[in-house]
């Protein structure tokens, strides 16, 4: 469970959320904070889009198809890995989907 204001959100076990449409801008912030990261304008861009995708495709990309989809969508200089990293690091696709409200990408541990 994660508290926002007088809501309680329920998360899986892996901080994960239950149901996608508990899913705010807000929340991400503190889905964000949670994992030690400050959360800015350019994480939301990566996460409004990564929600995008999976509302394009219905699932959680892994790496190469969310760098690829960047690309398309932000150009070579945010559509990296190094760019990733840098805003979700560890693992960027888990990280990312996580704040996004979405489910774990299926090839992510």
């Amino acid at each position: 469970m994660i508290q926002l204001g007088e809501q309680c959100i329920p998360l899986d076990d892996e901080g994960f959320l239950i149901d996608r449409d508990d899913w705010s801008e807000p929340l991400a912030a503190l889905l964000a904070q949670r994992e030690g990261i400050a959360f800015g304008p350019e994480h939301l861009e990566v996460i409004l889009l990564l929600r995008q995708f999976y509302l394009q495709y219905q699932l959680s990309p892994a790496m190469r198809p969310l760098v690829k989809y960047l690309v398309q969508q932000l150009g070579p200089d945010k559509g990296n890995s190094l760019y990733l990293l840098r805003l979700f690091p560890g693992s960027p696709a888990k990280l990312a989907s996580k704040i996004a409200g979405l489910p774990k990408p299926d090839n992510c541990l």
